[in-house]
């Protein structure tokens, strides 16, 4: 076995001294983070909450995820990226009914889990929060209004095709939507069953004018 020269002996003497970089996987760490931000919302998710979580200190955070901001914005892109994934697959079906249909099961299933924390991470991760959080409430709401303009233009479609009664306004219908979608959130975060929610789904699908 070579000998370890000095300057190596001195490198590992620093390393033990400073504490080696702690290795983890940036996916993993983001999810986790994600999951306080989904339970605890923005401003009540802590620094010590997130590391802890996360597996990893401070310093590890800010050198892989920036600051407090940053790694929220990456959480919110993931979890549109993954558990609301169904809302892009909805929005591909053939008619606007089975969009709305897609939309509503999907919500349920994703606010339903008791694997998840309770109710949506876009609705509520932002609500409460003091001033220094507007920047990330505002934040959410343009995601928000992005996603019912995305539904807004879904249905303009479906009204050029006459698969949409002309009486209904695309843009006012994705509001509608969107407002049974945020509720149905609310109503998880307060604690909902998942066979309550699944009533509330019932009633909206029949409460549908198309």
């Amino acid at each position: 076995m070579p000998h370890e020269t000095p300057q190596s002996a001195a490198e590992t003497a620093v390393e033990i001294k400073m504490g080696r970089p702690r290795c983890f996987c940036e996916d993993a760490a983001l999810e986790k983070a994600m999951r306080v931000f989904w339970e605890k919302g923005y401003e009540g998710a802590t620094l010590a909450d997130l590391t802890t979580a996360m597996g990893i200190n401070r310093s590890s955070m800010y050198a892989t995820f920036g600051d407090k901001q940053s790694l929220f914005r990456r959480a919110l892109a993931l979890y549109f990226e993954g558990p609301m994934s169904y809302i892009p697959k909805a929005l591909a079906k053939p008619t606007a009914r089975e969009v709305i249909d897609a939309l509503l099961e999907g919500s349920m299933d994703l606010l339903s889990d008791s694997a998840n924390p309770r109710g949506c991470l876009s609705v509520q991760g932002a609500l409460a929060t003091g001033t220094e959080a507007a920047e990330m409430k505002q934040a959410m709401i343009d995601l928000r209004r992005q996603g019912e303009s995305l539904l807004a233009e879904r249905f303009q479609r479906a009204h050029d095709e006459g698969d949409l009664p002309a009486h209904l306004a695309p843009a006012d219908f994705a509001r509608y939507i969107s407002t049974i979608l945020t509720g149905i959130g609310v109503q998880a975060a307060n604690g909902s069953t998942p066979a309550e929610l699944q009533r509330i789904v019932r009633i909206a699908k029949q409460s549908l004018p198309l």
